[in-house]
Formats: structure tokens, C-alpha cells, sequence
């Protein structure tokens, strides 16, 4: 009997239009976070981890962004002349060629070269969320229940569950219902977007949904979550697996804020200096922080190559960014080689790459000065203004908050 084949699948081919301006100019899976790492480096690091050799990425939209990240693998060990990673793009000139709509339907495109893998058991994930999971707990549950589908869960209490798959089980782990993104909720059991499939039951019902729903023309699939799982959770095969441990989705401009103000808590929930389950990253190589005697910076994150001479507060600095004598940084998330110039304030902000805060400048500016009590919480996403990547806010400019600042970049 040859040993269990699997292939992981990391869709990552989404537009991202929740981030606004963030994606604008690259895919959401790269998108930075905590500083030093992009999105996508936690479902890979997971894999690298948990032992998955075979990784393919579903790439689309801004795919070069993608590519230079990844780097053919190298950060995870996934740079093998055997196995590794391999890249999905959409193509032309076979039955199932041109743009997906979805990750059911990049599965479905892409099944003549996952057939010829022959997996057994088919990984697929989302490449934006946070996380860790060792990937061979739910795979060996899969396994011993003899299932299609085997569904990572977690309780999404902090989150609108709205934005989710939401499933009912029964006693015994079975997953009874599930609805995809429903406008009325009937609980808080989210699936987590990372689902272990019985490979050929799961290539062979998309192939017959196709099918049906195309006729003579192109197959109208879309998301796992229309009609896939729906029914495959009808043929009563599916079981979850619940994660316990943290799991953000980080896919809008609040969930992405509000995951960088959960690293500074005094006991964040997410360790990212575990040395037993490092995230690894692309890296560029960056002098250590320099924190000058003029800085006053509390319970904050500052990576690399920052210059800060001004005020951090419960902040989060990425590499390279500069804050200039006299500048003042509260509740905000700077993203790398950003500059805020003298004397300027920005208060609940993501500033994106690149960008410049002119001096004297306030950027989500309320009545007021800016205050430090709360920490970051009880904040509406509302108030959360953001700045795009390679924008300049002109000196002595005022940007109230919820304001957005277009990046200058064509």
C-alpha cells in the first residue's frame, strides 16, 4: 500500500477589494503584517511544519507581487527539484482555461494537472489568515473517519460571523449545516477556510456540478462555499476539526488593524517568537532599529531599519519607517519605509509603503489632541484612516478620521 499522497493548495488569487487601497498595487497575501512578514507566510510556514512538500499557489490577480514573494519557495524548503511549490496561473487553450470566479472553480480549472498528481488527500487554504496549525492532526482525523471533507473550526466570537461559513455538528464532530456567509446567523462555529478533501470525490463533484450548471456553455462555479459544500455536507461524510488556538481572518480594513493592536496586548494570544513553530518570511537584510535619545516609544513593535526620534505609542512599525523629532504616532500600523516628518500626528492609521506624512500634518485627526487612553480598543472601523501605498499628506495637512489618502503611483 504506497503511503498517503497529499497536495496542499493555497488559493491566493483573490482581488481583495475589502482592503481598498492596501490592494490596490499587490495581492492581499502579501500584504504585510506584524512588521517583518507578509500574509502568506503563516499557511506556508503551517506547511513547512507540518511536512506538506507538494504546495501549489492559485495566483490571479496581481500575481507578480505574489511571485517576487514567494521566491520559488526558497524560504520554506519548497525549492525542491522533486515536489516543492509549483504556481498556479490562469491559461489558456484547454477545456478549462481562462479566469476563475472562485476557489471551487480554480480547483475545477485546474484539475487535468491535479489529477495527474493523484493526490489522495487534496489540502486547501486560504492564503490570508493567521494562524498556526499543525496540518497532520485534522489530515489523520480525515483519515480515520473516512471522510470527504474534513473542515478546520473555530469559534469566531470577536468577529462579525456574517463574513464566514457557519456550521452546525453534531456529538459526534459530523457537520449537520452549513451556510456561507449567512445574513442571519445561527451561531458563532466558523469554518476557518482550510478544508482536507477526499482528492478524487472532490474532483469528480465539481466535475459533475460543472456539468450541470454549464450545459453548452462555461460552467458557472464559483466558491466552495455555494454549492459545493452544501451538498457534499448533505451526502453526510463531512466532520470538523476544531482549532482552538488563534485564527484571525484579517481580510478588511478593521480586522487587519484590529489583529496588529491584538499583538501588543502584554500577553498576545499569537506568539511569533515560538522557536518550536517559527514563521518564516523573505526577508531583505536591515540594520537593527535605532531608537534615538529624543524617542519616546511605549508598548510598541519597531522592526528594522527604523529611524525614530518622535513619539510611538502602542504602535506597530514595519521596516524602514522613520519618525522624524516632534512626530507623534498613537493606535496606528506604519508599513514599511513610510516617513513621518516633524512635528506631524497620525492616531488610528494604517500607513501604507512608501508613504509620507508631510510635517505638521494630522492624519485621523478628531477634536482634540490625541490621547492614549484605551489603547487602541473601542474604536469603530470607521475611525480607522487609512493611506496608500507611496501617498504624500502635504505638510500642515489635515485628514479627519476614516479619511483615505490615494497612493501617487500610476
Amino acid at each position: 500500500m504506497r503511503k498517503t499522497r497529499v497536495l496542499a493548495m493555497v488559493m491566493a488569487g483573490g482581488a481583495g477589494g475589502r482592503m481598498e487601497l492596501l490592494t490596490e498595487e499587490r495581492a492581499k497575501p502579501v500584504l504585510p503584517f506584524a512588521g517583518v512578514y507578509r500574509l502568506i507566510d503563516f499557511p506556508l510556514s503551517n506547511c513547512l511544519h507540518s511536512g506538506l512538500s507538494d504546495v501549489w499557489i492559485v495566483e490571479q490577480f496581481h500575481p507578480q507581487s505574489l511571485t517576487d514573494h514567494v521566491s520559488n519557495g526558497q524560504p520554506w524548503d519548497l525549492d525542491r527539484t522533486y515536489g516543492g511549490m509549483r504556481l498556479l496561473h490562469p491559461h489558456l487553450g484547454t477545456e478549462q482555461s481562462g479566469f476563475h470566479e472562485g476557489n471551487a472553480d480554480a480547483i475545477y480549472r485546474n484539475q487535468a494537472v491535479v489529477r495527474d498528481f493523484d493526490p489522495d488527500v487534496l489540502v486547501v487554504m486560504s492564503a490570508d489568515h493567521v494562524y498556526k496549525l499543525d496540518f497532520n492532526k485534522p489530515i489523520e482525523r480525515h483519515l480515520e473517519r473516512d471522510a470527504q471533507v474534513t473542515m478546520v473550526t473555530t469559534a469566531a466570537k470577536r468577529d462579525d460571523p456574517t463574513r464566514f461559513g457557519l456550521v452546525e455538528v453534531d456529538g459526534d464532530g459530523r457537520v449537520t449545516e452549513y451556510r456561507y456567509k449567512p445574513d442571519h446567523p445561527f451561531g458563532d462555529i466558523a469554518a476557518t477556510e482550510i478544508f482536507i478533501f477526499d482528492a478524487h470525490s472532490l474532483l469528480d463533484h465539481l466535475e459533475n456540478l460543472a456539468g450541470r450548471e454549464g450545459g453548452q456553455e462555461e460552467p458557472s462555479l464559483e466558491d466552495l462555499g455555494d454549492d459545493v459544500l452544501p451538498e457534499l455536507v448533505g451526502e453526510g461524510r463531512v466532520f470538523e476539526y476544531r482549532l482552538d488556538g488563534y485564527w484571525r481572518d484579517v481580510g478588511t480594513i478593521d480586522s487587519y488593524w484590529r489583529a496588529h493592536m491584538e499583538l501588543l496586548s502584554p500577553e498576545p494570544e499569537l506568539d511569533l517568537d515560538d522557536p518550536g513553530w517559527p514563521i518564516l518570511t523573505l526577508g531583505g537584510q536591515r540594520p537593527a532599529a535605532h531608537i534615538l535619545e529624543s524617542a519616546r516609544s511605549d508598548n510598541s513593535l519597531v522592526s528594522s531599519g527604523c529611524k525614530v526620534a518622535g513619539t510611538v505609542v502602542n504602535s506597530v512599525l514595519g521596516r524602514g519607517v522613520i519618525v522624524e523629532a516632534g512626530a507623534q504616532v498613537r493606535n496606528s500600523v506604519l508599513l514599511h519605509d513610510s516617513v513621518i516628518e516633524r512635528a506631524a500626528t497620525v492616531e488610528t492609521a494604517i500607513v501604507d509603503a512608501g508613504a509620507r506624512i508631510g510635517s505638521g500634518a494630522m492624519v485621523g485627526a478628531a477634536s482634540g489632541p490625541p490621547s492614549d487612553e484605551g489603547e487602541g480598543t473601542g474604536i469603530s472601523p470607521e475611525h480607522i484612516t487609512l493611506v496608500g501605498i507611496d501617498a504624500s499628506v502635504a505638510a500642515d495637512e489635515r485628514v479627519e478620521r476614516g479619511g483615505r489618502v490615494g497612493g501617487t503611483r500610476s
